[in-house]
């Protein structure tokens, strides 16, 4: 009995600690950073090549001619991240389509990325940017959380000829018809 007095009192005291953390930066904040100047519309895509959740190799490069949607999200299987993961997959064949491939982009890792696309049947690819190379490029910002960063919800619409037509920069703000308006995007670009 004593013992698992002792390791009850252990787990109570971490989520003590947890709690704690969290409401310190709730009070105090918590700093936000781009890693350069947000891209807007009418930049030339910068390249790329980050792991997907299967751990090969994707490049900007290898959808040249196609529209490709390309998503910075906050955190693999967090609610808000799992509504638009979602959406995007529930659409998948409108932008297929369209001409067009969904990239989504986190500071997850790529094993972090399979469980992920495991757990909620998601078919696109993931790409793992733990160093943000990515993220910085195209100035998203992260949130740093202490041991946590993760990076804001913004969405680049890249054109089949590398430059970026459209960006959502508060993707938060309508985020369950996110899916929708990219399509509209297409549809309106294309024409």
């Amino acid at each position: 009995m004593g013992r698992e007095v002792e390791e009850y009192r252990m787990r109570l005291s971490r989520i003590l600690l947890v709690v704690t953390v969290v409401a310190v930066c709730a009070v105090v904040g918590v700093s936000a950073f781009a890693g350069g100047n947000p891209l807007t519309a009418g930049a030339t895509a910068p390249g790329f090549t980050l792991p997907s959740q299967d751990n090969t190799p994707v490049s900007l490069a290898d959808y040249k001619g196609k529209w490709v949607v390309l998503y910075f999200y906050p955190k693999d299987q967090t609610p808000g991240c799992t509504v638009e993961a979602h959406n995007f997959q529930r659409d998948l064949e409108k932008f297929e389509a369209a001409n067009a491939v969904i990239l989504g982009v986190s500071l997850d890792t790529a094993q972090s990325h399979q469980s992920f696309c495991t757990k909620e049947s998601l078919t696109f690819k993931l790409l793992a940017d733990t160093e943000h190379k990515v993220i910085d490029a195209y100035g998203v910002p992260i949130k740093n959380f202490g041991i946590v960063k993760i990076a804001l919800r913004q969405t680049f619409l890249i054109d089949p000829t590398g430059k970026i037509v459209k960006t959502w920069p508060n993707v938060d703000d309508d985020l369950r018809n996110h899916s929708t308006n990219v399509l509209a995007a297409i549809a309106a670009a294309g024409k």
